[in-house]
């Protein structure tokens, strides 16, 4: 059955007409063969001309199909080539960048120091390994051990470096300060002069303007006061003439008038009690004198006063301009001793974490990596098939 399910998957492929092509073709060449051999007349009285020449023309053109498929198939095999030589440039590539990524992890992540049994052919052992006495407060300087004398002091040397570093500190310090102080009081007289400069400018540029418009009013002037003089000689003609007129209009009505008879009541204006005529005016009484004095003493003081008010609002000011420089003044000292104690707190615990980093590590190096193997560590290894 499954002999027979195979035959029947065989005859259902596909059938490749190209191979079919070149059957039909033999067959069809095979049976012009035969017809010619087996032909009495071909065989005995010669070559049959045409069939040799279908036979060239064929070969012929079998000859340039031949032709074009090798070279399609050489155009194939340069690309294939171009091809696997891009892939090999490209695996070459990425095999390098691998291998330079792997030798970075191992140099960053893969030290020898790190590895676990470094500590067994460490070259550095004996001299990474702690000596006998480290100072004067090691607990392991027991009496019985003579490790430690009277008037010993093994910290001297770094006791002194220490001191004669800080002393550089401060010197650097107190070094930084001046310059410091140097530039800021450049910077300041920098400014100053700056300032002054523009002061100054300010003062040539409002000088210029103020010439510019005092040439400007001059000229003004001048012109305005020639058209005065010209309209006041013309007025004083009309004025001298209306004068003539008016004097002897006057004298006609003194001689006429109550003028001469001195009588008050004519100098009351028609326009109210307050107001008087001026050519009948004879002046006012000692009270209307007084009462003016008196105005005239109450607007000098109010003045005055208004002066004062002035003069000590402006000490006022100045005064509190004073205060506040004085405040800005104090504020940055404080300030500045703010930064300097925050600057020491910083110190002290950045002296504190190196002091407990440093302890942590004579820690891990004195009592964590101390477990050194024994013979019987390595006797357990090989001693089994497996």
């Amino acid at each position: 059955m499954l002999r027979e399910q195979g035959n029947m998957e065989k005859l259902d492929l596909p059938v490749d007409l190209k191979e079919a092509a070149v059957l039909e073709r033999r067959r069809d060449a095979e049976l012009q063969r035969q017809s010619r051999v087996f032909n009495a007349r071909v065989r005995t009285i010669g070559v049959d001309k045409n069939a040799l020449e279908i036979q060239m023309r064929d070969k012929k053109s079998q000859e340039e199909i031949e032709n074009k498929r090798q070279e399609a198939f050489d155009a194939q095999m340069v690309q294939n080539d171009k091809i696997t030589c891009l892939l090999d440039e490209r695996q070459k590539e990425d095999i390098q960048n691998l291998n330079k990524a792997i030798n970075e992890f191992r140099l960053c992540f893969q030290k020898k120091e790190d590895h676990r049994e470094f500590d067994l052919y460490d070259p550095q052992a004996l001299k990474k390994d702690l000596p006998a006495r480290v100072s004067d407060n090691d607990p392991r300087c027991s009496v019985s051990g003579v490790q430690k004398l009277m008037g010993e002091d093994l910290t001297e040397s770094n006791r002194r470096k220490e001191q004669q570093e800080q002393l550089r500190e401060w010197s650097l310090q107190q070094q930084r300060e001046l310059q410091k102080a140097l530039e800021d009081k450049k910077f300041a007289d920098d400014l100053y002069d700056k300032y002054r400069i523009e002061l100054d400018k300010k003062a040539m540029e409002l000088q210029i303007m103020e010439e510019k418009a005092r040439r400007d009013i001059c000229s003004f002037t001048k012109e305005f006061n020639k058209a005065q003089a010209e309209e006041s000689i013309e007025r004083r003609k009309l004025e001298k003439q209306q004068q003539e007129e008016d004097n002897s209009v006057e004298i006609s009505n003194l001689v006429e008038g109550d003028l001469l008879s001195e009588n008050p009541a004519q100098a009351i204006s028609a326009f109210g009690p307050h107001r008087v005529v001026p050519d009948r005016w004879k002046g006012m009484h000692p009270e209307q004198l007084e009462e003016i004095n008196k105005i005239q003493q109450q607007q000098i003081q109010e003045k005055m006063r208004l002066k004062e008010e002035e003069r000590q609002r402006q000490v006022e000011w100045d005064r509190r301009r004073v205060q506040e420089a004085r405040a800005m003044v104090l504020l940055e000292r404080q300030q500045k001793r703010q930064e300097k104690e925050l600057r020491k707190v910083q110190d002290h615990i950045n002296q504190q974490l190196a002091q407990a980093h440093k302890a942590q590590k004579n820690y891990f190096n004195k009592e964590v990596f101390t477990n050194t193997p024994t013979d019987a560590y390595f006797g357990q290894f090989n001693t089994t098939s497996r």
